[in-house]
């Protein structure tokens, strides 16, 4: 019986998923070029990993104090393919654009056709209350 347990104890541990290769390693930095923030907003950084990791980004000083920033990163998939994100972060907030972010479906034509509406009559200058 304690035989019977135990080849199944074992059996359970080989059937465990294993790690991929890639995520077994540790990563070490190929490139790394920084200039550091100056305390005006501007900054800028380019680094790179063994592991398929990029990341880059530029600030520079916005209207009201702060930084501005426009950069990117991208990263291996586990599935295969590479994700890639560009970014910009300023007084309108933060924008990212990839194609791995979801998209809203576009509008059905009622919808648009409300919208025109209503853009019509506050040209007119009717008001709903």
């Amino acid at each position: 019986m304690k035989l019977v347990i135990l080849s199944c104890l074992v059996l359970s541990v080989l059937a465990l998923p294993r790690p991929q290769a890639i995520h077994a390693k540790f990563a070490t930095i190929l490139r790394d070029e920084r200039k550091e923030h100056t305390g005006d907003g501007h900054f800028s950084y380019d680094f790179e990993t063994s592991n398929g990791i990029k990341a880059q980004a530029v600030g520079t000083p916005g209207e009201k104090g702060q930084s501005n920033i426009k950069g990117s990163f991208r990263f291996p998939l586990p599935e295969g393919g590479v994700a890639e994100v560009r970014y910009i972060a300023d007084e309108n907030g933060f924008r990212a654009d990839s194609p791995l972010l979801p998209v809203a479906p576009p509008l059905p034509p009622h919808a648009i056709e409300q919208i025109r509406v209503a853009e019509e009559q506050r040209r007119r200058g009717i008001i709903w209350e």
